[in-house]
């Protein structure tokens, strides 16, 4: 099991972030960056929205960076860890529109792309943007067979419900012979979904007993066994709803015991998220988290 990072500063959610990011820039964010990299970490995340409506902000927070952009200047001063998007509104863009710029940063990073996407949930922010919101999840998974294609090579070609192309040259393209998808979401559909479409399950907001009931009976299911009999296995990718304190050895073991009902059920990563009042006590946290966490499930 591996673990990743629920990046700071780059969303501002009412439960999920720390008061030293409202004031946190650029700066902050690279150093986070620079020490998960050295640390061992399997990625950094960042979400996407385009427009928060401002009745609702409180609920879902208003700052959401953009990932692209994020993403292409923390690749200049990283080396291996990975950059995934968690997640893009998929609904929001068409599938070569994804394959250009995205498949730009995976080549600008060498390679260390993972491309996290989702239906969407915010009718309003839909209509913004001119996107019809009741037929969105044909519109989605149609567009998920066609990233897959697009994503391909220079030459993509695809025929499907609502995308076709062919005869067009996406230049440049990803580096990685199959860029890893991972869908979100938190319901049996976005896992049925993650299992035709995708290489991996990413959900949000839901607990352990919660996971145990949803992968319980997608593992029945003959979705699930085909894949597995391929060797194809999905991978399961876990947020704890807790964040991490390990500047105490009682909350070191905590974090431990959590991980372990994780892997038990299954996870292949984990991004995790820690409490801290100061940057400097997040880094710090990142160290003992690599230290202490990390040998224990990586070896």
């Amino acid at each position: 099991m591996r673990f990743g990072l629920t990046s700071p500063v780059v969303t501002l959610t009412p439960r999920g972030h720390a008061s030293w990011e409202n004031d946190a820039g650029p700066g902050e964010l690279r150093r986070v960056a620079e020490a998960a990299d050295r640390l061992g970490f399997h990625h950094l995340t960042c979400s996407e929205h385009v427009g928060i409506p401002t009745s609702i902000a409180p609920a879902r927070g208003s700052r959401y960076y953009d990932p692209l952009v994020t993403f292409g200047y923390l690749a200049a001063f990283t080396e291996r860890i990975r950059l995934a998007t968690h997640v893009l509104v998929l609904p929001y863009h068409h599938p070569l529109e994804v394959a250009k710029r995205y498949g730009t940063l995976d080549r600008i990073s060498n390679g260390r792309l993972i491309l996290g996407v989702g239906v969407g949930s915010l009718q309003e922010e839909f209509e913004l943007l001119g996107v019809p919101f009741d037929d969105r999840g044909p519109l989605y998974e149609d567009a998920l067979a066609a990233l897959r294609h697009a994503m391909r090579g220079p030459r993509p070609v695809y025929r499907g419900t609502h995308f076709s192309f062919e005869g067009f040259t996406i230049d440049p393209c990803a580096v990685q012979d199959r860029v890893p998808i991972w869908v979100g979401g938190r319901s049996a559909r976005s896992l049925r979904r993650a299992l035709q479409f995708a290489d991996g399950w990413d959900p949000f907001g839901l607990g352990l007993e919660d996971l145990v009931v949803l992968l319980g009976r997608a593992r029945k299911t003959p979705a699930w066994c085909e894949r597995e009999e391929r060797g194809d296995r999905l991978q399961l990718i876990f947020q704890p709803e807790q964040s991490f304190d390990l500047r105490s050895d009682e909350g070191i073991d905590r974090a431990r015991s959590l991980c372990r009902g994780y892997q038990e059920i299954g996870a292949s990563v984990l991004s995790l998220r820690f409490k801290s009042a100061t940057l400097e006590q997040f880094l710090e946290q990142l160290e003992t988290c690599a230290a202490k966490v990390f040998p224990e499930f990586q070896a």
